[in-house]
């Protein structure tokens, strides 16, 4: 299954059904008169949020989806049957734009959420409704109402409690993979992650969802790399890891890598910015004690309000960060349920240009 996280539909609600122009003529009926019942109502155009997707995909390959008109009015005063409801399952976390993209419409925060996105139109009279004491053989009917349509954009923000934010290479996939249940890719190059990867950590008898995007770098906002449209699936999140290598093989020291998440962080808004941070440095296994001291010391002088040291390798000083994540995080047992959130998905070619709702 490949992973998307945009796309464009085109949605359309029934019509309504026309009304009847019917007369009753039975045998051995001295008087008659006009019978046409009304048309039904033409199907809604529903969104639910359910369980098991975390993938836009399946819009890929239909972008069209229109709900069926309403039934016809006839004779003998029948109404015509109101359409099915036209029903379309997203994942949760999905959140549903204008076309211009201004205009967020619905946002599905929870499994089972349901939003009427369009109105089916209204069945139209019969001729039995226009009877009255001066219009005794009244002829006329209503067509029905026609339906709603609209283009919307589809935006999936994957459901976590904690994101890792961080250079390519800081070690974020290593990370998740040493804390989760997560299998993301590692690889000793960058950009190893290609899409948001998920996982379930489990600690102290508590769980809560952690979330892998790709690695940012300086210019990510103006399109370097990979960009930074991934960061809208940490919007949600409580709390920020942000992962620093101090191996010495990266490309920038723990201050200045810092300050170029931070920048990036700050130059997508949306409030990522002001989200709570713990500062870690990663790969403590290829450095020695002494040089993670000096390097927390610098990190705390640029603003860091507290500095852990871990090794994504060997599980190294993990524990005493995720105490410190549970700090963060509302009480949750692991018996009651996290966000739901599905396995994870295999990559897909990025567009050109990283996506915004503001365009």
């Amino acid at each position: 299954m490949h992973f998307l996280d945009q796309a464009k539909i085109f949605v359309k609600s029934g019509p309504g059904g026309p009304g009847a122009v019917s007369f009753r003529r039975e045998k051995y009926i001295e008087y008659g008169g006009p019978d046409g019942g009304n048309g039904g109502k033409g199907g809604d155009v529903v969104m639910v949020a359910v369980p098991g997707l975390n993938t836009l995909i399946d819009f890929r390959y239909a972008q069209h989806f229109k709900a069926k008109r309403g039934g016809h009015g006839m004779g003998r005063d029948r109404y015509g049957a109101g359409a099915d409801d036209l029903v379309i399952e997203v994942p949760v976390g999905t959140q549903v734009f204008s076309d211009d993209r201004d205009e967020l419409i619905a946002d599905f925060t929870q499994e089972g959420q349901r939003v009427v996105l369009l109105e089916g139109g209204m069945g139209g009279r019969g001729n039995a409704s226009f009877k009255s004491s001066t219009n005794r053989a009244p002829r006329q009917h209503q067509p029905g109402m026609p339906g709603e349509e609209m283009w919307v954009w589809l935006r999936l923000k994957l459901l976590a409690d904690v994101g890792l934010v961080g250079l390519p290479n800081a070690g974020k996939s290593t990370f998740i993979n040493a804390v989760s249940n997560a299998r993301a890719k590692v690889g000793d190059y960058a950009f190893t992650t290609l899409v948001p990867k998920l996982g379930v950590v489990h600690h102290k008898g508590r769980e809560f969802v952690i979330a892998d995007i790709p690695g940012l770098i300086e210019g990510a906002a103006d399109g370097a790399g990979i960009g930074d449209r991934f960061l809208g699936h940490i919007e949600r999140c409580r709390v920020l890891i942000h992962l620093i290598d101090i191996s010495g093989t990266g490309d920038a020291d723990p201050v200045e890598a810092m300050r170029i998440v931070e920048g990036e962080l700050e130059a997508y808004g949306a409030g990522l910015e002001d989200k709570a941070r713990l500062v870690v440095l990663n790969k403590l296994d290829l450095a020695d004690a002494e040089l993670a001291a000096d390097f927390a010391d610098e990190l705390k002088a640029a603003g860091a309000d507290e500095v852990f040291a871990v090794s994504g390798a060997t599980g190294a000083g993990i524990e005493k960060l995720l105490d410190a994540v549970l700090a963060y995080l509302p009480e949750r047992t692991m018996t009651e349920q996290p966000s739901e959130l599905p396995p994870e998905a295999d990559a897909e070619p990025l567009p050109e240009k990283p996506w915004s709702p503001l365009g």
